[in-house]
Parts: C-alpha cells; sequence; structure tokens
C-alpha cells in the first residue's frame, strides 16, 4: 500500500508523521485559517479561488504564512501530484491548514525558533461522499437550531478559520430533532444565513436567491453556481430571507465544495415546495456535471458501494 504524503512546514512527510505542537495557536486558540480544495477528474477545481480566500483570511488574521500564493499553489499542486497513485482512482480533499505557529511562551521548547505551521494533505473522497449518495434523490431536512450564527463585526464569517465551537453546536442541537438533519442557521434576527459549513439557496418564481454575502462564508461553490445559473438564463439574486421564506419556496439546495450541489427538501419537519429534489435543482445538478465532467450523482453512488466492499472486511463475522 502506497503511503500517502503531507507537506508539512516545507517538507514532505507520513500523515502519521504530520503532528501539530501542543503549544501551537490553533490548538490554543483556534488561530488557525483553512481550506478546502477538491478534484474532479483529478484536477483541482478553482484551487486558486480557494487560495485567494486562505490568504484573505491570512491578512485578516495577520498570519504571515511566509509564502506567496504562487508558492503555495506550487506545493500544493507537487503534495497532489505525489498522492495521486496512493488515491487509488479516487478524487482527492486538498486540506490547507494555516496557523501562526506555536505561542511565544513555549519559543523555548523551539530553541527560540517560532514559525507558521503549514500543512497541505490529499485525502480520498470516499468517505466524503458515500454518505450523501442517497440525500441526491431524498433531499436533506434541514433544522434551525437555537445557536444563531456568528455576525461580522463578532468575527467575519468570511474567513474560514478553526474557531468552528459553534457549529458544532448547532450540529449538536440539530441532532437532538433529527439525528440526520442539517444545521441552517440564522442571525440574531431570524434571517437564514448559511449552514454548518455550506451556503443555502431558495428557488421562486423561477429565481434562485441567496443570502447576502455580509454575515456568511462567501463560498467558492456558492460563486460558481451562481455564475452556472447565469449561464442558463437563470435569474440569481442576494437577498435576506427568513424561516417563512424559505417554507414558501418552490425549492431549496445546499452548496459546497464537497458534494457541490445538494437538494433540501424539508425545513424543521415541513417539506419545501413537493417535499422531493425540484426541477430547478435537478437542472443545475445536471449542468455542474457537465461542466466538470463528471457525473455527481453516479460518483456518490460509486463511493458509497466502494466504502461498503471496504468497510465489508471490518464487520465480518460480527453479531
Amino acid at each position: 500500500m502506497i503511503q500517502r504524503k503531507v507537506y508539512f512546514n516545507g517538507e514532505y512527510v507520513s500523515e502519521a508523521e504530520a503532528r501539530i505542537s501542543i503549544f501551537d495557536s490553533a490548538l490554543m486558540w483556534g488561530d488557525m485559517v483553512f481550506d478546502m480544495t477538491r478534484t474532479y477528474r483529478q484536477q483541482p477545481f478553482r484551487m486558486r479561488q480557494h487560495l485567494e480566500r486562505t490568504f484573505a483570511g491570512l491578512r485578516y488574521l495577520k498570519i504571515d504564512c511566509g509564502m506567496t500564493i504562487d508558492e503555495m499553489e506550487m506545493a500544493t499542486l507537487r503534495t497532489l501530484e505525489m498522492n495521486l497513485a496512493a488515491l487509488d482512482g479516487a478524487e482527492a480533499q486538498i486540506m490547507h491548514n494555516i496557523s501562526r505557529g506555536p505561542l511565544g511562551l513555549y519559543k523555548s521548547v523551539f530553541n527560540g525558533q517560532i514559525r507558521p505551521t503549514i500543512t497541505i494533505n490529499c485525502w480520498p473522497f470516499w468517505w466524503h461522499l458515500a454518505p450523501n449518495s442517497p440525500l441526491y434523490r431524498s433531499g436533506v431536512h434541514a433544522v434551525i437550531p437555537g445557536q444563531h450564527s456568528v455576525p461580522a463585526h463578532l468575527i467575519d464569517p468570511k474567513v474560514k478559520n478553526r474557531s468552528r465551537v459553534y457549529y458544532m453546536m448547532a450540529n449538536l442541537q440539530s441532532q437532538q430533532v433529527d439525528p440526520k438533519a442539517w444545521s441552517l442557521l440564522t442571525d440574531e434576527r431570524g434571517l437564514i444565513t448559511e449552514g454548518t459549513g455550506f451556503n443555502f439557496f431558495v428557488v421562486r418564481k423561477g429565481a434562485i436567491i441567496t443570502p447576502p454575502g455580509r454575515n456568511i462564508l462567501l463560498g467558492v461553490t456558492r460563486g460558481a453556481v451562481m455564475e452556472l445559473a447565469g449561464k442558463l438564463g437563470i435569474p440569481v439574486a442576494e437577498q435576506e430571507f427568513d424561516v417563512y421564506d424559505a417554507l414558501n419556496s418552490d425549492e431549496a439546495f445546499f452548496t459546497a465544495t464537497s458534494y457541490a450541489i445538494m437538494p433540501c427538501t424539508r425545513l424543521n419537519g415541513s417539506p419545501i415546495g413537493n417535499g422531493v429534489p425540484g426541477p430547478m435543482t435537478s437542472r443545475l445538478i445536471a449542468a455542474w456535471s457537465e461542466m466538470v465532467g463528471v457525473d455527481i450523482v453516479a460518483q456518490a453512488d460509486e463511493y458509497a458501494e466502494r466504502v461498503r466492499q471496504m468497510e465489508q472486511p471490518l464487520t465480518a463475522g460480527v453479531r
């Protein structure tokens, strides 16, 4: 079995060796910018946009990673290249994690030399997509938790950072209602913002509507879907709306790097539209598949079967 390698502070090491210090600011403060890019046909999709968002977050948090964006891109492509054989034909998750490094208080542990922590890893996409396979057909049940999203005047959600305990709280609360539910957050006014790692759209009278970019992560997939809709002649609007508006929409869907576009068919237990994936959502999924050269639903089905086969030996003989 070929071992995967991780870019770790300028070196390429095995996954087991890529360990961050217990004194790192990421552990102490959640002080880390990260991003995830995926491949289609083992080619990165809009990686430069992901890196631009990463470097914008680094500027916001005043983290000097010691690399230019071009150097980071080259290191990422090199990491992907050396891991392709170990992916066994799978698409790759390309993950960047960057912190300001160990806290200065502990510099004696590091011979007085403190530097940023930078990791780039590639992980096979089997396990990301396998659970989503049936959801493309059934749609997702979204639940509004008691936990609100964090507004931009506290910590700007446009910075993709590892300080995400409020996302975890939202998921725990939603899963008390339905263990399979996805959390859909609202702000302090009750207006829908985003999910815990995904953007949200509704379809109304032939147009797609998504919350404005003020208090949300500006998803790369979100932007790509808006561009794709424009090319298809579908009107797109950034507009505030609440739970009432979402429930009375014709359709709804989520966007994220991993699964691209996912139907949302229920909200707080009530159906959206007919309670099944709608024609506009299906049209966008088909157009996305054509754009990236991969049938994303068929790929999720394939990966679900692959994971089932991989896990079968682990459960053999279990009664």
